[in-house]
């Protein structure tokens, strides 16, 4: 893996993020107006939305969509980058019920949407209430964001017949990326699954909807339907998105508390099945002892964290995940040679991205 490509990609999402943010800014803007002309409440769910948008990430999903276009041979600029604000605000409205789903209180640094609504409520309700009305406030919040990414869509400026391709294809993302929160769910609940439901939920949860999808979709902006480069880009996709997703899922236990923006141990504490779990408890001994004891423990403690690291890290699971994610970004590169890219900016992007994608720390 080539530790420049890791910094070009960097470079490149800063970029786009900057042009993507100022687009972002000025649709609040008025949709603020919009809403403070309805009810009070209304511009709340508008500003909560802008915070929890704008308080960080990076904007990987809406800058796939924007290097698929180019890659395509698409040129309007001003139009790409608006249409694409619609999958952060898919993205937002995705991760403000995961938040709720996962009981998590904090992201990208700040309050979480429910955490946030449960606070202001504090003296307005019974404690036993508080929960109900954070969860409550947060999924309709989440709802209001998306329709604000299927309201940019349908007046980007792309013609009628695209449009009309391009927000089928936003529903597509959204319903396929569905049953991988839900196998999440449910695997989290039974407390035991299989390598094979986890891959599920890898590719439902988050290769389909961070990469394959948006890269879809900048791809209809531009009108494109190659099916040769289309299959190319869905397996790059799946491939990058697994080693994703278990890089992710590396990081809840591993990162840095203030690089991840959310607490370190979140993912022991609501019992996730990750591969790493799963690679653990399957090697048996004590490092699986370890997990049994400590996977859904509520009250973790920063010692009992850092046995669970040893754990994973002395039954081999860490570094059969770690070697998973070479070789999936290593075979994501390699199907980026069957596509014949009209840009070359966004051909060094997508491969930059894959480097990335393995050795990113946040």
């Amino acid at each position: 893996m080539n530790e420049n490509h890791k910094e070009r990609a960097k470079i490149y999402l800063r970029n786009y993020k900057q042009k993507v943010d100022r687009s972002l800014t000025k649709y609040f803007e008025k949709k603020k107006k919009q809403a403070d002309k309805i009810d009070p409440l209304s511009l709340a769910a508008v500003r909560s939305i802008e915070e929890f948008t704008l308080s960080g990430g990076k904007r990987i999903r809406p800058a796939v969509v924007y290097y698929a276009y180019l890659a395509l041979g698409g040129e309007n600029e001003k139009a790409i980058i608006e249409a694409s604000m619609s999958v952060e605000l898919v993205h937002s409205f995705l991760l403000i019920h995961d938040d709720v789903i996962d009981r998590d209180k904090s992201r990208h640094g700040v309050d979480t949407v429910h955490e946030s609504y449960r606070k202001k409520a504090r003296f307005a309700v019974s404690k036993e209430d508080l929960c109900h009305f954070g969860n409550s406030m947060a999924i309709v919040v989440g709802d209001v964001a998306y329709s604000m990414a299927n309201e940019i869509m349908f007046n980007s400026a792309f013609p009628a017949e695209t449009i009309i391709k391009a927000l089928n294809k936003i529903q597509q993302i959204v319903y396929r990326t569905i049953p991988g929160e839900m196998l999440d769910v449910v695997m989290q609940m039974r407390g035991k699954t299989t390598e094979n439901e986890i891959m599920r939920m890898y590719e439902g949860k988050t290769a389909r909807y961070t990469f394959e999808g948006p890269i879809h979709l900048g791809m209809v902006l531009a009108q494109s339907e190659d099916q040769k480069i289309l299959q190319a880009f869905s397996q790059y996709s799946l491939d990058l998105g697994i080693a994703f997703q278990i890089r992710d899922d590396i990081l809840g236990i591993f990162a840095d508390e203030q690089k991840l923006g959310k607490d370190v141990g979140s993912d022991i504490i609501e019992g996730k099945q990750t591969l790493l779990v799963f690679k653990t408890l399957k090697a048996g001994g004590s490092s699986a002892l370890v997990v049994k004891k400590l996977l859904g423990k509520k009250n973790i403690k920063k010692k009992e964290i850092e046995e669970f690291r040893r754990a994973v890290t002395d039954s081999g699971a860490l570094a059969y995940c770690n070697q998973l994610i070479a070789d999936l970004t290593d075979r994501a590169v390699a199907q980026l040679e069957k596509i014949d890219f009209k840009n070359k900016e966004a051909k060094d992007f997508f491969i930059s991205l894959a480097e990335y994608v393995g050795r990113r720390d946040y």
